[in-house]
């Protein structure tokens, strides 16, 4: 009971100084690394050696990952090649929500961010429409198919994350895929059906269709579109002809995409893309890397027995990953984050023996967005971009994820119940 009640102190003391004095989140998540460690009575030799060693685990695992994502982002932006993708993409949606939507899902699984995905659409999308509201609703569109395939979707982060810190999980991520793309192809179509209801009345039926978006054709489509075939076929023949185990298939996937994008760019573009998209990747993966810190720490502890001590007597036993992973995302916001706590915590009980490792992931997956409010840094960027208010916010972003999260805890639910 000790080491729950340090974790709840723990993580309501990172919500609070992360948000009130903005410290960097790396700083933040290996402090409390500390903390924890500390007041749960840790040698202090041997909680530097499992927090540095986390951070290790994660770099090894998602550092050249994130690189990747960031770098192809950038090349892809100074080429203006977005306008490219979005613009071939009118051949599947022809209405702009839908566009959106797609646009954001297919965009943050390659670039290995859901933020980076609208950022970098942002300019695009809201050159759709000209009706301000219509705007916004084509931005929280975006934000909110980003954020499925971010949380759904095998090779996302989140998603890797969990193949890596669950134990014996003995599915393969096509497996894995071909139940999840179904699942988030019809949150997506919830989230646009939903947009459009609310931002897209006025508009009369032939005004449903997309303004054009200039975009090239011929070699710059190919450019364009390369990294992502390359990846694709990489995928295919590691995943089912060799057989490699996902954590080496990620690696090589994002290093032939990288390398296929970086050929292809003009030499100036090279020289320039390239330190801006490490510089943006080399926060991302820190802040992971403290996050990695935190969960070794945390799964070193007793923690997770304590959790599952505690909550399995008033929860069904398959509600408590998702309990627990709610929490750690009220937290401190990051997705991926979570994932790794969670899963460290997880991993630590019998759970994860319990329960089939598709529900499991969807249960600590939809949990990560109930509660996409104030310590997500997600919602400021939303929020900037449309310039709503924050309740504007919550109703078009936060109630609509949490609502996500809920259905895909339900499928779990269902999924363990009856299939698995």
């Amino acid at each position: 009971m000790y080491s729950l009640v340090i974790f709840l102190f723990t993580i309501a003391a990172i919500s609070l100084v992360a948000v009130r004095f903005k410290v960097p989140p790396f700083m933040v998540l290996f402090s409390g690394a500390l903390f924890f460690g500390i007041a749960t009575g840790m040698p202090l030799p041997d909680l530097v050696s499992t927090a540095t060693t986390g951070m290790g685990k994660i770099f090894a695992l998602l550092g050249l990952v994130i690189l990747a994502g960031a770098v192809i982002a950038k090349l892809m932006q100074e080429q203006r090649q977005i306008e490219q993708i979005v613009a071939d993409l009118r051949a599947l949606a022809h209405k702009p929500f839908t566009l959106s939507g797609i646009a954001g899902f297919i965009l943050a699984i390659p670039l290995m961010c859901c933020i980076t995905a609208f950022v970098i659409l942002q300019p695009v999308i809201t050159g759709l429409r000209k009706s301000e509201s219509e705007r916004k609703g084509l931005l929280y569109t975006t934000a909110l198919g980003s954020l499925i395939a971010f949380a759904l979707i095998y090779p996302t982060p989140v998603i890797i994350a969990l193949f890596a810190a669950l134990p014996d999980v003995s599915i393969s991520p096509l497996l894995f895929d071909l139940y999840m793309i179904p699942v988030s192809l019809l949150l997506l179509a919830g989230s646009v059906i939903l947009m459009q209801h609310r931002f897209g009345k006025g508009s009369p039926e032939k005004e449903q269709q997309a303004r054009e978006v200039p975009a090239s054709i011929g070699d710059s489509r190919t450019r364009a579109w390369a990294p992502f075939i390359v990846m694709g076929i990489v995928i295919l023949s590691g995943g089912v002809l060799l057989r490699l185990a996902p954590s080496v298939l990620i690696q090589l996937v994002m290093f032939a995409g990288i390398i296929t994008a970086l050929a292809l760019a003009p030499a100036p573009i090279r020289a320039t893309a390239f330190p801006a998209g490490a510089k943006h990747a080399g926060v991302i993966i820190f802040d992971l890397c403290g996050a990695g810190a935190l969960g070794a720490v945390i799964g070193a502890s007793s923690l997770g027995t304590e959790a599952y001590t505690v909550l399995s007597p008033v929860l069904p036993l398959i509600l408590v990953p998702f309990i627990l992973s709610m929490l750690v995302q009220t937290a401190q916001g990051s997705r991926v984050v979570t994932a790794v706590i969670t899963g460290e915590i997880v991993a630590g009980t019998g759970i994860a023996a319990s329960i089939h490792p598709i529900p499991l992931i969807l249960l600590i997956s939809g949990g990560a967005c109930i509660v996409s409010y104030v310590t997500d840094p997600y919602f400021w960027i939303v929020q900037r971009a449309t310039g709503d208010d924050v309740a504007g916010v919550v109703k078009n972003y936060t109630i609509p994820l949490a609502a996500a999260g809920i259905a895909m805890a339900g499928l779990a639910v269902a999924l363990e119940t009856f299939l698995f």
